[in-house]
């Protein structure tokens, strides 16, 4: 999955972009949010407040709980 960082949130993750591999388990946003705070500091830093994040997929804007489309190999 790629995910892009902007303004602060950019700022404390440290970079702009990464390509990541979600475990199983990781179904929403929310919870790519939470799994994403146990990386390290600075991502703790970043997702400290999960309610004032805006999240997009596939460029439109979800709410936390919004669940992600299958992904397929290819």
């Amino acid at each position: 999955m790629k995910l892009r960082y902007f303004a602060w949130v950019r700022e404390r993750v440290g970079k702009p972009e990464e390509d990541i591999d979600v475990p199983a388990n990781v179904h929403t946003a929310g919870e790519l949010m939470t799994w994403l705070s146990g990386r390290g500091e600075e991502y703790a830093h970043a997702f400290a407040n999960p309610k004032i994040i805006r999240v997009a997929i596939d460029r439109n804007h979800v709410q936390p709980g919004a669940f992600f489309p299958p992904m397929t190999g290819g």
